[in-house]
């Protein structure tokens, strides 16, 4: 029997019968995912452990207590990649939320309370970058949502602690669906609109292993970004911190250039201190 996100109190005897039901309710399963805000699983399937790219400072560590302030780099986002939740989110998903936000909230584990707030002046831009560097055993490119951020003893001295350290691996974007399409892999005459945009998405994708056994993906072409978190285990995989700029914890992405249409927003962000607008 197979048991599906999307119908959580159903089981299907084939793919083919669960195929049917997101055809037949996919304008209601749209509708429930605009409604919501999306955050990490608890669950996060095809998972890979990137930490093992991150080289940290050996002697950085007599020198953590007495940091008061950490600057750091993150992937909050990947596109091309197939989640927990069902997404694959494209190139070009976080172009409009980026243009329209001077700054981001990065928080502890989405949690909007006052203690759980790493910092509320994160700067946030869209970044091409290759899997591999990333740490990710795969051939191509992802467009990454990156957050810089100042993270203060004096406003979050746990979470400092566990950046100096390099113990956050995983991010998640807290997000609102704005345009998504349901692709499938079936050949049934009545799943041609579906079957179509698997064909066109289907090679983008970079965990294949997991499209081939759902069967089918939520292709989200545009979301609007309400927060930025460090989480234990994210809905996407391939989040990983990549710079502790303060005690030298780095990926090397200094060959890595923003995209064009971003670099220009970063500067002008850099130089105002306006907070995030919902």
């Amino acid at each position: 029997m197979i048991n599906v996100i999307e119908f959580p109190k159903k089981e299907f005897a084939t793919k083919e019968e669960l195929f049917k039901a997101l055809k037949e309710n996919k304008k209601e399963l749209i509708s429930i995912k605009k409604s919501v805000t999306k955050n990490a699983d608890s669950v996060s399937f095809g998972y890979i452990d990137t930490s093992v790219k991150i080289d940290t400072n050996k002697d950085a560590s007599s020198q953590i207590s007495d940091i008061n302030e950490l600057n750091v780099k993150v992937v909050i986002n990947t596109t091309n990649f197939l989640d927990s939740h069902g997404d694959v989110h494209i190139n070009g998903i976080w172009n409009k939320s980026v243009k329209d936000n001077v700054t981001f909230l990065h928080l502890q584990e989405h949690d909007r309370s006052f203690d759980k707030v790493i910092t509320d002046t994160a700067k946030g831009y869209v970044q091409s970058m290759s899997w591999k560097k990333l740490g990710l055993p795969y051939d191509g490119k992802t467009e990454a949502l990156i957050f810089e951020s100042t993270i203060q003893k004096n406003r979050n001295e746990f979470m400092l602690n566990q950046y100096a350290n390099g113990w956050v691996k995983n991010h998640s974007v807290g997000m609102r669906y704005v345009n998504l399409e349901l692709a499938i892999n079936s050949e049934a005459e009545w799943d041609k609109e579906e079957k179509m945009l698997w064909d066109e998405i289907y090679p983008l994708v970079a965990n294949k292993e997991v499209a081939d056994e759902r069967g089918y993906f939520w292709v989200v072409k545009e979301a609007k970004i309400i927060e930025g978190s460090a989480v234990v285990m994210g809905s996407n995989s391939a989040t990983p911190t990549l710079e502790n700029k303060d005690i030298e914890a780095v990926i090397d992405t200094s060959k890595v250039e923003p995209l064009e249409n971003t670099q220009n927003q970063t500067e002008n962000k850099k130089k105002s201190n306006v907070f995030i607008k919902l």
